[in-house]
């Protein structure tokens, strides 16, 4: 079945997960949740899949937060305003809350759409699809959808081939020839399991699982049947398995990039991968770009340096440094004679004003940024960090986790928490 992009966003809804605590991204989850972790210099991970929705044709969007989530709203509500050229196009937020029903917040993915039903019933659609809100990869999911509707599914979860070494992390799926689900298994452990779940004809070399994407498409009373008939929390762990056994429940296998962002580690390798000359994930991409908030700040000013490979965000100041794999966020303050290897700098959320400098000076720390004749080399500094001249922070010779006094080490990646302080001459 081929369907016209407006009949295609008339019949559909995006629901966002906003997701829970991250602990496994802890520290840059501290003070916000996973989505609005900032990635690539000026976005935010929650740009994806509102982007993927966009390019899509899906203009009616639900974001379902809970956790640290003020500075994710304001990510969305700056950056993503529809006006009345684009019909029924919407952002909505639609936040935990405790009511006269329940007085729980949501215990997992399943339980936040059970939640959300009530706001979905007031627009019109036949199939609700939903999406992580912190993972890295591109889709057309007209695709999927046209392949749901053609197989005559009730549910279809997207797929990816994945390496005997990922598979235990991941959910993953057993198909017929038809590529119907049998089993589901959730982060299965047990090698008897493992090897039942994997796979050899049809698959990539070197592939032999198949795993859950965490992204699927449900007709609308399909969805509610499967909440309301049953208290499980998550789709993955409880939903899905208790619906392959009534339902019609298929695979979309996606053939291309894709990066949950979980960790610390995973989270680093997305972002320096953007540097490759053919990164494997391209935010430019003119057919489909990802779109983020216009900040209309200036270009960036980077005076005598040596940029070997980076990314430097607008409202830059980077005076003689090297940067040998960076990607630099937007406003980054990069004194003279500094060295950046390898490493994430998140930038700050405002300019300091010369006030604010001369209030630094008086209280005896640094400027927001990156002083004099410093060292960062495997490093992920978050925003609005003071880090003063003449300061070192290596991740070689650091266990894979550490908690220092203003710094942590996770993934053997140091971690500057937001706002951090760095005096003069440290050595980390």
């Amino acid at each position: 079945m081929s369907l016209s992009r407006s009949a295609y966003s008339d019949q559909v809804i995006s629901v966002i997960l906003g997701g829970g605590e991250g602990s496994r991204l802890f520290p840059l989850t501290q003070e916000r949740a996973k989505p609005a972790v900032p990635i690539a210099g000026k976005y935010r991970l929650v740009d994806i899949p509102i982007s993927l929705s966009l390019n899509s044709g899906i203009k009616r969007i639900f974001l379902l937060t809970q956790y640290l989530s003020s500075s994710l709203h304001r990510h969305v509500q700056q950056s993503y305003r529809f006006d009345d050229f684009i019909p029924r196009g919407f952002i909505e937020i639609v936040a935990a809350q405790k009511t006269r029903e329940g007085t729980n917040w949501y215990q997992g993915t399943a339980d936040a759409v059970r939640q959300g039903l009530i706001h979905f019933d007031n627009h019109v659609h036949e199939y609700v699809l939903i999406l992580s809100g912190d993972q890295l990869y591109r889709m057309d999911f007209r695709l999927m959808l046209e392949a749901h509707v053609a197989s005559g599914s009730d549910i279809t979860v997207a797929a990816l081939p994945v390496t005997p070494e990922e598979a235990p992390s991941l959910g993953l799926l057993r198909v017929d020839g038809q590529r119907r689900i049998t089993d589901f298994v959730e982060k299965p452990k047990d090698p008897a399991v493992l090897a039942s779940l994997s796979k050899g004809e049809g698959m990539p070399e070197g592939k032999p699982f198949l795993a859950s994407m965490g992204i699927y498409i449900f007709g609308r009373e399909v969805l509610r049947e499967c909440l309301d008939g049953s208290t499980g929390k998550d789709f993955g762990r409880d939903v899905l398995p208790q619906a392959i056994r009534s339902k019609k429940v298929s695979a979309f296998v996606h053939d291309g990039y894709w990066e949950d962002i979980g960790t610390i580690g995973s989270f680093y390798r997305a972002n320096l991968d953007l540097l490759a000359p053919d990164p494997r994930f391209d935010f430019g991409f003119r057919a489909a770009p990802i779109y983020t908030r216009a900040r209309f700040l200036p270009g960036s000013v980077v005076e005598n340096s040596q940029v070997l490979r980076a990314i430097v965000s607008d409202g830059c100041h980077i005076q003689r440094s090297v940067l040998d794999e960076a990607v630099i966020g937007i406003r980054s303050r990069i004194g003279a004679e500094c060295k950046i290897r390898r490493s994430i700098l998140m930038g700050a959320d405002f300019f300091e004003t010369p006030a604010q400098q001369a209030e630094n000076v008086r209280r005896g720390r640094p400027d927001i940024g990156i002083g004099a004749e410093s060292v960062i080399e495997d490093a992920i500094i978050d925003k609005n960090v003071r880090i003063g001249k003449r300061v070192i922070i290596r991740a070689t010779g650091k266990p894979k986790v550490m908690d220092g006094p203003n710094f942590f080490v996770r993934d053997g990646i140091v971690v500057v928490p937001k706002g951090a302080t760095v005096a003069d001459g440290t050595v980390i």
